[in-house]
């Protein structure tokens, strides 16, 4: 059955218009490094799935894009660059501790900003809105997907 995520991503990081330039508007998932979050990844997560693009830690946080996951998890490479930002030095070829799935760009969309977000009666239960979340990957539910799609397409 598929499912449905948010995926959080710092536009200076990785941007909406950084995955849609990419070839095959598709780039590995990298540097998540919650053990939840990453659980989602490996655990959850099946091609096919449907992902909200979501700019965080910017002047207006929101959904900007829509993808779907493209490929099942693999090793995180980024855990084992000793000079970048995301090295783990618990990481080994042999037992990688972290995990990176491909997303492929679907479709840039007008921002969905957050405070938009928390005025739609239909997501005052999505993980995103909860006090204290953080998570940079949570699952959506179906339920959400279409209240979320049906604004995007306003």
């Amino acid at each position: 059955m598929k499912q449905y995520w948010l995926m959080k991503s710092e536009p200076t990081e990785v941007s909406i218009d950084d995955l849609m330039a990419a070839p095959q508007h598709t780039m590995p998932w990298f540097g998540v490094r919650n053990y939840q979050a990453r659980n989602f990844m490996r655990d959850g997560m099946r091609v096919g799935d449907g992902v909200l693009f979501y700019h965080s830690s910017c002047a207006q946080p929101g959904v900007v894009g829509v993808a779907e996951v493209a490929s099942t998890a693999y090793p995180d490479h980024s855990q084992f660059e000793k000079d970048g930002h995301y090295f783990d030095p618990k990481a080994t070829q042999e037992q990688p501790r972290w995990v990176s799935v491909d997303v492929r760009g679907l479709k840039k969309t007008a921002l969905l900003p957050l405070s938009e977000l928390r005025q739609m009666p239909a997501l005052e239960d999505m993980l995103l809105l909860k006090k204290g979340s953080r998570l940079s990957i949570t699952p959506v539910t179906p339920a959400q997907w279409k209240a979320i799609q049906a604004r995007l397409e306003d």
